[in-house]
């Protein structure tokens, strides 16, 4: 059995109710690392990835597992201080579905923080590689939380980002997450055998085969709560999301219900529910 390279977390300093203990920056390598998601714009964060390359070290690759300015917005000024490319599927909204595409205009935009100005330097598609001494990322593409996110494979290993993570599910947050997109990355996901998930925030994941399991039947269980509370009147997305999200903090209550929209979009897109006047957070969902 081939053994892992050198991997540290880094966390930034950035908890929140949506990032919780902050964000998991990774360093990848022996003598040639490579940085997966440096994080936010933030001064002591920078100073933290420098100081963590030692001597004889030099930081050779910086990849962005998708653009929310959580992850993101540190790379331009890394990359300055390292001279490193930047690596990423794309830009914020690349990646996007056909049907995403077509609902963006008429949606607010609620993105958990779009990164707007990234650019990467290189992009990576589904199954491209980057390698070093040491060790060898592949990225595989998985559209959900956001169009342009992906994970990167290290062996048995996956860098999941915030497509599956241990401490939270994950916002999908249309036009920028897509629920039937988030289903079918996990899908291919769990198709593979995985020691570990290291993610983009919280813990690194012991049990990845279970996580995905659970997050797939949490998934199918709000689909049926939807379905179930449509079954007699017609109902829109803030009393839906107050029938069904009963115990979270009112502050967490506008991310629910960006995850109810976009179930609904999904099951509007099967032809299981339909909106009036139209597909739109404000409009009233009636179950078919």
């Amino acid at each position: 059995m081939t053994s892992d390279p050198p991997i540290r977390l880094l966390r930034a300093p950035n908890p929140s109710p949506l990032t919780g203990s902050g964000t998991n920056t990774w360093l990848v390598g022996g003598t040639e690392l490579a940085v997966i998601d440096p994080g936010p714009d933030d001064p002591a964060h920078l100073a933290a990835i420098l100081d963590a390359v030692g001597s004889g070290q030099r930081l050779a690759r910086i990849v962005v597992t998708h653009a929310h300015l959580d992850h993101s917005a540190l790379a331009p000024r890394l990359a300055a201080a390292t001279g490193a490319p930047v690596h990423a599927f794309g830009t914020a909204t690349d990646g996007r579905s056909a049907l995403m595409t077509r609902l963006a205009p008429g949606l607010p935009e609620h993105g958990e923080g779009l990164d707007h100005a990234f650019t990467p330097d290189h992009r990576l598609a589904d199954g491209d590689s980057l390698a070093g001494p040491d060790w060898t990322l592949t990225a595989i593409h998985t559209p959900g939380h956001l169009g342009g996110h992906i994970c990167l494979a290290l062996g048995e290993l996956l860098f999941s980002g915030d497509h599956v993570m241990g401490w939270s599910t994950s916002i999908v947050s249309p036009p920028d997450g897509d629920m039937a997109a988030y289903m079918t990355s996990l899908e291919r996901l769990s198709g593979r055998t995985w020691r570990r998930f290291l993610p983009g925030h919280g813990d690194p994941i012991d049990s990845p085969a279970a996580r995905m399991a659970e997050l797939t039947a949490h998934r199918r269980l709000r689909e049926r709560q939807i379905l179930d509370a449509l079954a007699d009147a017609a109902e829109t997305v803030p009393t839906l999301t107050a029938r069904i999200y009963r115990e979270i903090p009112a502050k967490l209550l506008p991310a629910a219900e960006r995850n109810v929209f976009a179930h609904l979009i999904d099951l509007a897109s099967r032809n299981l529910v339909a909106a009036t006047p139209s597909l739109h957070p404000s409009a009233e969902f009636v179950r078919l």
